[in-house]
């Protein structure tokens, strides 16, 4: 804005602009010494801001250097200068116009002081009424705003009609913008393979995020346990504190591919100190196949009981003995942790208890049962008491 100013005494005229010093407070106005002129000036409380204030003291104090605009002279009397009337208001507008349309232009981020809070939003002064909805606060859902009066947010125009007086800032624009500047350089830090601490912060059918320190990530289904899982809330909750390892990163489309499974020692490790051949185990029948059955032995871990395995005559399939949820056992063949192998035998068992020999029970039953008394038996117990 170009400033023209009269700077010849007592000669000023409507829409000059003059600068001067607050030198009194008034209820309604405020009194100005006016630089390079014997004449005086006032504001009306009304000129002094463009937001609604209660008081003068609102706006400015004592001592103050202000610059306004001639609204209106008013007639001297007895040859005395005019009094001026100003509108310290017009010209805080007009340059704040000026900033503003360049800020918006440039995309600039600038600090504004929260000055009241209204249905909808907040009111900020940023030289005229700048108004921030409340959808454009916070990227969360914020409840209650009283806590933001008086105080400075980061914010950014989003939208400016100065013919409508209409100015739109936004905080939650600043907010994200820093969220995904972190987030970017989050990911080109991260790299596949590495193991880091997270928080599950929600959970979906397909899957859960995970917060690895700014950035959420997806742990898909299939990445939560090394056991079938229908659901994830079968394994974790929101809240939940986990390790989870990176899987891929793409830091274009600003997305991690996490696994918690990964992060987990699996359920084969140590499957040899667990068990060894000729260990019988107790196992579920998860699947069958034309060549054998598979059975989970221990959450994870399948051994495979061939066809040939299955019984102790020859069968075509295994669906001829077995079906899917059966509980059997089985006599531990081979464990080879390594290739994740384990070998089992049902018909191994079936034999042995075949060829195990019945118990005797003879010496627990009676081979005949005496009947009466033997009359030498009842004579020799007599001649026992006379004696």
């Amino acid at each position: 804005m170009t400033e023209e100013m009269n700077v010849q005494v007592n000669v000023y005229e409507v829409g000059d602009i003059v600068r001067g010093k607050v030198v009194k407070l008034e209820d309604k106005q405020v009194l100005v010494e006016v630089e390079n002129s014997k004449q005086s000036g006032i504001i009306p409380i009304s000129e002094l801001s463009n937001l609604h204030i209660e008081k003068p003291s609102d706006a400015v104090a004592v001592g103050d250097e202000v610059t306004a605009k001639v609204k209106k002279v008013e007639e001297g009397k007895d040859g005395e200068e005019g009094l001026l009337i100003l509108s310290k208001r017009a010209v805080d507008a007009e340059r704040a116009w000026e900033d503003l349309e360049r800020k918006f232009a440039s995309g600039e981020t600038f600090e504004t002081v929260i000055k009241d809070i209204v249905k909808g939003g907040l009111v900020a002064d940023v030289g005229v009424r700048g108004f921030i909805p409340a959808s454009l606060v916070e990227p969360h859902y914020v409840e209650d705003f009283s806590d933001y009066k008086g105080k400075t947010l980061s914010v950014k125009v989003v939208e400016l009609d100065r013919e409508k007086n209409r100015v739109i800032l936004s905080h939650r624009a600043v907010v994200e913008e820093e969220q995904a500047r972190q987030q970017k350089e989050l990911l080109s830090r991260l790299e596949p393979g590495q193991v880091l601490d997270g928080v599950v912060r929600r959970i979906a059918d397909f899957g859960v995020f995970v917060d690895v320190g700014g950035f959420d990530g997806l742990v898909h289904i299939s990445q939560l346990s090394h056991t079938r899982v229908a659901h994830p809330s079968e394994v974790v909750k929101e809240g939940d504190a986990v390790k989870v390892k990176v899987l891929a990163v793409d830091p274009e489309n600003g997305r991690l591919s996490l696994s918690i499974k990964e992060a987990l020692p699996g359920p084969w490790e140590g499957l040899s100190e667990k068990v060894k051949p000729g260990d019988v185990v107790t196992g579920t029948v998860k699947r069958l196949a034309s060549f054998g059955a598979f059975v989970e032995v221990f959450p994870g871990v399948e051994g495979l009981v061939h066809v040939s395995q299955i019984a102790n005559r020859r069968i075509g399939s295994p669906h001829e003995v077995l079906k899917e949820g059966d509980v059997v056992k089985a006599k531990v063949l081979d464990v080879n942790e390594a290739d994740h192998r384990l070998s089992l035998s049902i018909r191994a068992l079936l034999e042995e208890e075949a060829a195990a020999p019945a118990e005797d029970y003879s010496q627990y039953t009676r081979t005949s049962e005496t009947r009466g008394f033997q009359l030498g038996e009842v004579i020799g117990e007599q001649l026992k008491k006379l004696k």
